[in-house]
């Protein structure tokens, strides 16, 4: 077993974006459209098989080479209960947004099960990475109580102000972590560039299309939106909510340690830490990693039969990391985010 450097996977989508993406990972932009990179990548985009999956230099698929030795790659056996072979109990992205996205939802694993057949929802997190303009923010949760039937009117005429002034604004900066719990409506604000992680899946249910290229019969997962908005939580988020779902880290912080990305409420979902080395290795457990190097000049190593092998880092890199290495290491002035399942999985009950 060896970690695995891969190449871009840069897809086209219904927002536009992409500058900031396509100049950390070193690639053209032939469109202002291409604001996603989804970064070892097992699964696809809903409804489109063709669109999502990572390849490796190669040309082999990383689903196909993780169902080759799943144990290897994940530590596990088994997986998440009827996940598939290549489940890794993950999905990492870059996301650069130019515009505000549309305000949506993503349905819970309760919800996914009973509607989707899928053991995973879409519960997802944002750690910062840079911004611009005026007022960078994201949106993420009712401010107040929300009616379901105004709901479903507004929803109908595209009232986009509507829904906007009743979600909580946050103004952020680059370092923040802010989770996004699975049937919360939210939105990422333009100028927000972030690693993205959530749950395996691409389920979305968008409650404001208008701003996009999709229509109406792409947002509710072909559901129809009589079951699909039942996925949406009506309830507002109150301020201890908030602040539960947000965690701030320095982006220039140094420490011989992993430093948490994001909230303790993320735990029973994912992981984001950085390794930025303040003098000796940082080191990290064993299990599936993928780290997004935003500055080289270090080394990962690992040890394999009792002989060490060092991969150089350079910044715009990204590489995914099996279970089977064991602990490994980044050191010198390398500064990496490392995106990981959570410590329980695949146990995701």
């Amino acid at each position: 077993m060896r970690p695995l450097l891969l190449p871009p996977n840069v897809i086209d989508h219904f927002y536009v974006g992409g500058r900031l993406l396509a100049a950390l990972r070193g690639v053209a932009l032939p469109s202002n459209r291409r604001p996603e990179e989804w970064l070892a990548a097992t699964v696809h985009r809903a409804g489109d098989p063709a669109v999502g999956p990572s390849r490796l230099t190669d040309g082999r698929l990383f689903a196909d080479v993780v169902a080759a030795d799943r144990e290897g790659w994940t530590g596990s056996a088994a997986g998440a209960p009827g996940a598939g072979a290549a489940d890794t109990g993950l999905l990492v992205k870059l996301l650069d947004a130019g515009q505000r996205l549309p305000v949506h939802v993503h349905p819970t694993r309760e919800f996914a099960l009973a509607h989707l057949h899928s053991c995973y929802g879409k519960s997802e997190a944002w750690y910062v990475l840079a911004v611009e303009g005026d007022d960078p923010a994201v949106w993420v949760g009712w401010r107040d109580d929300v009616d379901p039937a105004e709901l479903v009117d507004r929803i109908e005429v595209q009232d986009s102000a509507w829904m906007l002034a009743r979600l909580n604004k946050i103004t952020v900066r680059p370092g923040d972590g802010i989770l996004v719990p699975a049937g919360d409506p939210h939105a990422t604000g333009a100028g927000v560039f972030v690693v993205e992680v959530q749950e395996p899946t691409d389920y979305s249910i968008l409650l404001e299309w208008s701003v996009t290229t999709a229509t109406r019969d792409e947002s509710h997962l072909d559901l129809g939106f009589d079951r699909a908005l039942h996925a949406v939580h009506h309830r507002a988020t109150t301020a201890a909510g908030l602040a539960a779902v947000r965690h701030h880290v320095d982006p220039d912080a140094r420490s011989d340690a992993l430093l948490r990305a994001l909230p303790e409420a993320a735990d029973p979902f994912f992981r984001i830490d950085i390794a930025a080395p303040a003098g000796r290795p940082v080191a990290v457990d064993p299990g599936f990693a993928v780290v997004i190097l935003l500055d080289g000049g270090g080394e990962l190593s690992w040890t394999t039969g009792g002989s060490s092998t060092r991969e150089p880092l350079v910044g715009g890199q990204v590489w995914a990391v099996p279970a089977g290495v064991g602990t490994w290491t980044i050191d010198a002035e390398a500064r990496a985010v490392v995106c990981r399942p959570s410590a329980d999985w695949p146990d995701i009950s």
